[in-house]
């Protein structure tokens, strides 16, 4: 089964939370008890959205986090790669040398596909697309895997 992890799925509910708010800042409390998160994951979460800039930290009184750009302008693949890095869904997807099957092995070249067209997909929805709670509002772009061409004749 292909899942995600806890965190990443917390870190698109607390920038979901983020989003709603605007620009302004939002104290890590905060945060934690509009989404029922403990604080201390709240603040580890947080802590790696804003290393990768996904959300700045402000300092001060009226300080928090707040979004580093428009939601719509936030791909769940780059929440995704923030949270768990780079998207693969297998090593040798991932990194040529990775798996000592590599060499022998007939599937990497479409796992790497499949990884691909999955990456593509997160890419196409943004941020705004998950908070957005119209029925039926995210549209998932149809991905078509084409066959490998055959050399045999």
């Amino acid at each position: 089964m292909l899942r995600i992890s806890k965190l990443t799925d917390y870190a698109t509910l607390l920038m979901g939370a983020l989003a709603r708010q605007g620009n302004q800042c939002q104290p890590a409390s905060v945060l934690a008890e509009e989404t029922g998160l403990e604080p201390p994951t709240v603040a580890k979460v947080l802590k790696t959205l804003a290393r990768t800039e996904l959300v700045d930290s402000v300092r001060g009184v009226n300080g928090g986090y707040r979004l580093n750009m428009q939601a719509g302008q936030i791909s769940v693949a780059s929440i995704v790669r923030a949270m768990e890095g780079p998207i693969a869904l297998t090593e040798c997807s991932l990194e040529p040398g990775l798996c000592s099957h590599e060499s022998s092995c007939q599937l990497s070249g479409n796992w790497r596909r499949i990884g691909e067209a999955v990456e593509r997909t997160l890419e196409s929805l943004s941020l705004a697309d998950l908070i957005d709670e119209s029925p039926g509002r995210i549209a998932i772009r149809t991905v078509v895997l084409e066959p490998a061409t055959s050399t045999q004749g």
